[in-house]
């Protein structure tokens, strides 16, 4: 069964992450793009894991993940090469409402990372529910070339008239025309 996608708020959200080598770095430097209610354990962080989350100002811990870990977390991210930790982490968050991402290991997640596009207010995301993680990986760079940079800007203007302009049919159609005009200029 594929994986259905949605965008929702970590605002108010607290994430455990469990490693601290390359594939551990990796989904933090995407977490951070959305928050920094980020708690770090691992064994061994590698220098460049230990760089970044210092640079945000990110808790880390140095030790062995215990079971009770995730107590108090609404997100696990587990980033080991140790599948029996995946597994045992995956099993211990069945008693609660806590989602568990556990990487490459697609059994032991209830959600997963998509490679995405950010700019500014636009978010694209490309999953292919990881049959191929490098398929999703090419694919956003292809349309990240697409995208022009002016992007940014005419979103912000248009989040600004949204919050000025009164909602009804007017406001939706000045909308539509006005991005119809950014899409000839800018995606032909």
């Amino acid at each position: 069964m594929s994986f259905f996608p949605a965008y929702f708020s970590l605002d108010n959200r607290k994430i455990l992450l469990v490693g601290g080598g390359a594939i551990a770095l990796e989904k933090l430097e995407k977490l951070v793009d959305f928050t920094l209610e980020i708690h770090t354990i691992a064994q061994e962080f590698s220098p460049e894991f230990i760089a970044f989350a210092q640079k945000h100002h990110l808790v880390m811990e140095k030790r062995s993940y215990q079971q009770g870990d995730i107590e108090g977390f609404d997100i696990v991210i587990v980033a080991t090469d140790t599948v029996a930790l995946h597994k045992a982490i995956y099993e211990e968050s069945r008693s609660s409402r806590i989602l568990v991402n556990s990487v490459d290991d697609t059994a032991y997640c209830d959600f997963i990372f998509p490679s995405y596009i950010k700019r500014g207010d636009l978010t694209i995301s490309v999953s292919t529910s990881g049959a191929s993680p490098a398929m999703a990986k090419h694919l956003r760079a292809y349309l990240e070339r697409m995208i022009p940079p002016q992007l940014e800007g005419f979103l912000a203007e248009m989040k600004g008239l949204r919050q000025t302009m009164p909602k009804g049919k007017a406001r939706m159609k000045y909308f539509e025309e006005k991005t119809k005009v950014f899409m000839q200029n800018y995606f032909q």
